[in-house]
């Protein structure tokens, strides 16, 4: 809230007034006049914007915000390596005023080290959904438990899952509109395609981090987030913690045609391979379904169930886009005007449509028909970040799981991630 409003927080109107003092004190010594107001002269904010294929539409939502508030101009400054760029301007002292960030571990570094403001109090958090609240909670990286803090809004989020193919379904006699619920049942449709002569899955290995995607659905329900505190904290290892999660995940790939065909983009490996040989399902990453309704044929739900009680699954999903504040932003209340305009229901309604994305109100709106399979989940507050995003870049999560989905060997992968893990762990302090 602005600083000036009667809901604005009590951190954000010192934070303004400290920083009124100062420019009031710059203006006295250059002879500048009309201190103390917000609209004396226009203000230029620093608006980091890391998500490329979204460049184009917030530049529009940019340009509508500078229309309506004509004292304030945003530079946006789009970045191609984000987390690099990012940790060079903190080093630098040079935060940017406005911030959009992917939720991954690198989000939550950032937001323990306290170079983000917190949101944690803000009567907006009142109008999100609860379950990506707590994502973003998780992220911040900290065993302290009271330190797990809303450091960023959730501005868009995603949700992981499977594309298949309706007219197989029917030509093997399986009911394409009730998918399995459990892990048998799931097994036993691919089961029913192999015996059909049909390949049951494609999953490519091309691209190393497409395997994560299917470790993250199954962990997800799997594995409780608490439990990633509890590996920070040595009290558990990976073995204790992925192992079977890992284990079906190699059996999925049993089933797969693991094509070596590389997509070029998140959106094209999304769409169904042409020919005779259309495999049943897909096990590729979780990005958004974009061009399915070119396919009327094919079904999206979440991915493989991971165990045989139904009511215990979990869906996958992230804050796909994070929307902050630099803790120490030299214009609080002109970059809280820019959050409240780009947190509005219609804003976050036109990136959803634009990016096929899922919005973080309580009324759920989802950007593409075929995420409405997993509002139920959204509704009920029944999510779970991905797993690797619990994982330090460092660590090549997608290489081993590439060799694992292709030798078998579940026992070497754990170790190897034990082994890295350890090494990090080692040279990091909280």
């Amino acid at each position: 809230m602005l600083s000036d409003s009667p809901h604005a927080t009590p951190r954000l109107k010192r934070l303004a007034v400290r920083t009124a003092a100062v420019v009031c004190a710059i203006a006295v010594g250059f002879g500048l006049a009309g201190c103390g107001s917000s609209t004396a002269g226009t203000v230029t904010l620093d608006f980091f914007q890391f998500k490329s294929e979204a460049a184009d539409q917030f530049k529009s939502m940019v340009a509508d915000f500078e229309k309506q508030n004509p004292t304030i101009k945003v530079n946006i400054n789009n970045s191609a390596n984000a987390q690099t760029d990012l940790r060079t301007r903190f080093v630098k002292n040079r935060v940017p005023d406005v911030i959009t960030f992917n939720g991954d571990i690198s989000f939550g570094n950032f937001a323990a080290s306290g170079v983000f403001y917190d949101f944690t109090d803000e009567p907006i958090v009142d109008t999100l959904n609860p379950g990506m609240v707590q994502i973003a909670k998780n992220l911040v990286q900290t065993t302290d438990s009271s330190k797990k803090r809303l450091y960023g809004l959730p501005f868009a989020g995603n949700a992981s899952g499977y594309i298949y193919n309706k007219a197989l379904f029917r030509k093997v006699g399986l009911d394409p509109e009730n998918p399995p619920t459990t892990w048998s049942e799931f097994t036993d449709m691919l089961n029913t395609f192999k015996d059909a002569g049909i390949n049951p899955l494609q999953g490519s290995v091309a691209d190393a981090w497409t395997t994560q995607a299917p470790l993250a659905s199954l962990a997800g329900t799997l594995v409780p987030e608490s439990k990633y505190t509890e590996l920070k904290q040595g009290k558990t290892t990976f073995q204790e913690l992925w192992k079977t999660s890992v284990e079906k995940e190699s059996e999925l790939f049993t089933y797969s045609t693991a094509t070596p065909a590389s997509p070029t983009s998140r959106h094209a490996e999304l769409r169904p391979r042409q020919g005779r040989d259309h495999p049943a399902r897909h096990l590729r990453h979780p990005a958004d379904p974009a061009d399915q309704p070119r396919y009327t044929n094919l079904g999206f739900r979440p991915r493989s169930p991971a165990t045989d009680d139904a009511s215990e699954q979990i869906l996958t999903a992230g804050d796909d886009v994070m929307l902050t504040i630099g803790a120490n932003t030299k214009h609080p209340k002109e970059a809280m005007k820019l959050v409240e305009f780009l947190m509005q229901k219609d804003q976050l309604d036109a990136y959803a449509d634009a990016q096929s994305a899922i919005t973080p109100l309580k009324d759920t709106y989802f950007g593409n028909d075929a995420l409405e399979t997993v509002r139920p989940f959204f509704e009920e507050n029944r999510l779970a970040d991905f797993c690797d995003h619990y994982i330090p870049s460092s660590i090549n999560i997608g290489g081993y799981l590439q060799t694992m989905v292709t030798s078998g060997n579940t026992d070497r992968f754990l170790n190897q991630m034990q082994t890295e893990w350890d090494k990090v762990q080692a040279r990091t302090f909280e």
